[in-house]
């Protein structure tokens, strides 16, 4: 038998080499493969999938900045932030453990139902609050209990030491700590700061398992001092609620200005409220009435009235004017005196709160001029304190007044004002007839110089004229402040309601102390009075004589008369007697 070839013998050499070499060209392709998916992961996608991990345990954590202190004029604290714990929690997280949701909702004051509803609605999410601005002892407590996704955010939360004194002064911060109204909305920028930012790795439960780097460096929000004297404007909300109760008045609000600055001392309102229980607030409770309120000022524009006829050159101190028989027909209606006061000069107009004697002078004036003396005073427009939502207030324009309503305007009817701009026009007068916007801010008006708006030697005539309204015979008798010499006027308005003109009042005083070198300006306002009493020179003055009582002496203003206190002894304290005569205090026209 012949043996196998040698060709036979080889042929399983051969395929054994070919199988090796498919084999190792296979290997050397997936090594190439992998190599490549290398590159491309770690080299040409390395962004992209760096960023993608990023997203699931990189973060930017928000770092918190404390809002700026407010203070007073004398450095007491008005509004201050405080830290405070917010708890939060992976939603993801904890709807995995929903057995320890009754446990979590106990420590937190919450209602387990609802905290388990809320959860579930936010399952697809990342984050949610639980509970916000807790002190850190309950905070502590509800991270001991050791629950799953729950963690712990420092924030910031607002306190107003000063209550409802300066509730609506201030304003309050929603809480995200940002100004909503008042001087936190109006100075928001200021106070807020700027907060920071870093960049985390967080792991899936959402604790910090490291700070990479400080994204943006925080900037805390910068104090702010106010010019308000937080003694005066508790002198001034104090006399304004006992006024309010007293005389069973719906609302008031009384401002108190200095007169060589433009700085606003005080501004007291009531109804108020306490800005430290968020969600406690009415409406009419928050308003600011000082600057947002609008109202007809009655008597008090007597004194423009008279200011415009001594600068028109057709009346001075001399000039009589008759106002017999006590009534003046005019327009088919009769403008009223209370009482028939015969022939008077223009001091003794302002003394008795003449109705006729305005309506007289008023219509030997152009009605040009008599609007540019008001508006020069800034009736008609906003007073640049720079308050949210400030009323402008309304001054008719001249080319549509008829006679009726510019002998009207003459005694403060017809047009409408702010008890701040008020404040503004007396202590223009006061001033030497130079005016400065109030202002907020202490040494808020330093850099501005006062606009001329009135010869001084007129405006020093009509503060004279003013003196005597708190005099014996005048209708502010009951503003008089012992040891110092009284300038003022009284006004007493009816109130506009649907139908017109009603039996219902508003009770203005504005006056300024010491006469012979003005400081103050107070004005005053109770709006609708129901008490025994509806005049000015009886609800409304009583307030100023209080407030600026103390405010002298808070002020260490020296006094410029010590008879005051004679005169004072005659005035038996509360409120006058009824027997009274009535023509010594009521300004009213019938309509």
């Amino acid at each position: 038998m012949r043996g196998p070839s040698h060709a036979a013998v080889k042929a399983p050499r051969i395929d054994v080499r070919a199988r090796l070499a498919c084999v190792a060209a296979g290997l050397a392709a997936f090594a190439v493969v992998l190599l490549a998916r290398a590159v491309d992961l770690q080299v040409l996608d390395r962004a992209f999938y760096q960023d993608q991990g990023d997203q699931r345990f990189v973060r930017e954590r928000v770092i918190p900045v404390s809002r700026g202190t407010i203070t007073d004029r004398n450095g007491e604290p008005l509004a201050i932030s405080t830290p405070v714990e917010s708890i939060w929690a992976q939603p993801q997280e904890l709807a995995r453990h929903a057995e320890r949701l009754p446990q979590l909702a106990e420590a937190l004051g919450l209602d387990a139902d609802d905290l388990a509803r809320r959860v579930a609605e936010r399952s697809e999410r990342e984050f949610m609050y639980l509970r916000r601005h807790l002190t850190p002892d309950v905070a502590a407590r509800v991270l001991a209990l050791g629950v799953p996704g729950v963690n712990v955010q420092r924030e910031f939360r607002r306190y107003y030491p000063a209550g409802e004194l300066t509730a609506q002064v201030l304003g309050v911060t929603n809480i995200d700590d940002r100004g909503q109204e008042g001087l936190e909305l109006a100075f928001d920028q200021w106070l807020a700061g700027r907060a920071g930012a870093k960049r985390i790795i967080q792991n899936r439960r959402g604790e910090v398992v490291e700070e990479i780097e400080l994204v943006r460096e925080p900037v805390p929000g910068r104090p702010l001092t106010l010019s308000i004297d937080r003694r005066i404007q508790f002198l001034a909300y104090r006399a304004l609620v006992q006024a309010i109760e007293t005389h069973r008045a719906d609302s008031g609000t009384m401002v108190v200005l200095d007169i060589p600055t433009g700085e606003i001392l005080a501004m007291a309102n009531w109804p108020s409220y306490n800005p430290n229980a968020r969600g406690a607030a009415t409406g009419p409770g928050r308003r600011n009435r000082a600057v947002t309120d609008l109202f007809e000022p009655g008597s008090v524009i007597k004194a423009f009235t008279v200011a415009a006829g001594l600068e028109s050159g057709r009346f001075d101190l001399s000039t009589r004017i008759d106002t017999s028989p006590g009534t003046f027909p005019v327009a088919r209606h009769v403008v009223r005196d209370v009482h028939n006061y015969g022939v008077v000069d223009l001091t003794r107009l302002l003394t008795k709160s003449s109705n006729v004697g305005s309506a007289k002078i008023v219509l030997q004036l152009e009605n040009e001029h008599f609007h540019d003396l008001l508006f020069r005073f800034g009736y008609g427009q906003p007073t640049g304190s720079g308050f949210p939502g400030e009323g402008a207030g309304v001054l008719p324009p001249p080319t549509r007044w008829g006679t009726l309503q510019k002998v009207t305007l003459s005694y403060g009817y017809g047009l409408s004002a702010t008890p701040l701009q008020v404040a503004q026009s007396y202590a223009a007068l006061a001033n030497h007839g130079r005016l400065l916007p109030p202002t907020f801010l202490r040494d808020g008006n330093a850099d501005k110089r006062p606009q001329a708006v009135l010869d001084p030697v007129i405006a020093d005539q009509v503060l004279a004229m003013l003196e005597t309204v708190t005099g014996p015979e005048g209708t502010g008798q009951r503003a008089r402040v012992p040891n110092y010499r009284v300038a003022g006027k009284t006004g007493t308005s009816r109130k506009v309601l649907p139908g017109g003109y009603q039996s219902r009042y508003i009770s203005f005083f504005a006056g300024m102390v010491p006469v012979s070198d003005p400081r103050l300006v107070g004005v005053v306002v109770i709006n609708d009075p129901r008490g025994q009493f509806y005049f000015g020179g009886l609800v409304a003055a009583p307030v100023f004589s209080e407030v600026m009582r103390g405010a002298l002496r808070l002020l260490d203003v020296p006094p410029d008369d010590l008879l005051a206190p004679t005169l004072l002894a005659q005035q038996a304290p509360g409120p006058r007697p009824v027997s009274i005569e009535v023509a010594d205090y009521a300004e009213t026209v019938e309509q």
